[in-house]
C-alpha cells in the first residue's frame, strides 16, 4: 500500500486519539480527495459516533465507510438507476469486508466484543482519559474501517 495511503490511516487513528469521533476520523483523513474541507467533513460525519448519536447502532466507522463510498460513487441525478446500484454495491462490499475482519458491523456488538459495556441512555460521550483509550476497541476499529477503504482505493490505482 502506499505511503499517501499508510500516512492516511495513521491520520485516521490520530484524529481518533484527539477525542474525534470515529466516524469524523476515517471520514476526515480522505475527505480531501473529494474537494471536502476538514471542518465540512467534521461537521457532515459528526452525528455519526457511538453508533449513530450514541444509540450503538452501526458502528461510527462503518457509517463513516458509507459517507466515503457516496463521496466515491454516490448518484448526482435522480433517475441514475446504475449510478445508484454502483454506490450501494460498493458500500456492501466495503462493509462485508470490515465484518469479516471484525466481526461485526453493530456499535454495541463490537463494544461486547471488545469487553466493553455497551448499554447507554444518554447521549452524553464518555471522557476520553486513559482508561478510555485502554478498554476501547474504537481506536482499532477506525484502523480498520481507514485501512478498508485505502486498500480499496489502492485496488482502484491498479
Amino acid at each position: 500500500m502506499g505511503v499517501d495511503l499508510d500516512n492516511r490511516i495513521q491520520r485516521a487513528v490520530e484524529l481518533f486519539m484527539q477525542g474525534y469521533g470515529c466516524c469524523q476520523s476515517v471520514v476526515c483523513a480522505f475527505s480531501d480527495l473529494y474537494g471536502l474541507d476538514e471542518e465540512m467533513a467534521l461537521r457532515i460525519s459528526a452525528g455519526f459516533g457511538g453508533g449513530v448519536g450514541r444509540m450503538r447502532m452501526m458502528c461510527g466507522t462503518c457509517s463513516a465507510l458509507v459517507i466515503l463510498a457516496g463521496l466515491e460513487k454516490g448518484q448526482t441525478r435522480g433517475e441514475d438507476r446504475e449510478g445508484k446500484a454502483a454506490c450501494y454495491q460498493l458500500v456492501r462490499q466495503l462493509l462485508e469486508t470490515f465484518r469479516q475482519r471484525n466481526g461485526s458491523i453493530n456499535c454495541a456488538e463490537l463494544l461486547r466484543m471488545g469487553g466493553v459495556n455497551a448499554e447507554t441512555n444518554t447521549s452524553q460521550p464518555d471522557e476520553r482519559n486513559a482508561e478510555y483509550y485502554r478498554v476501547r476497541p474504537c481506536a482499532r476499529k477506525v484502523e480498520s474501517a481507514a485501512r478498508v477503504f485505502a486498500e480499496y482505493l489502492s485496488n482502484q490505482n491498479k
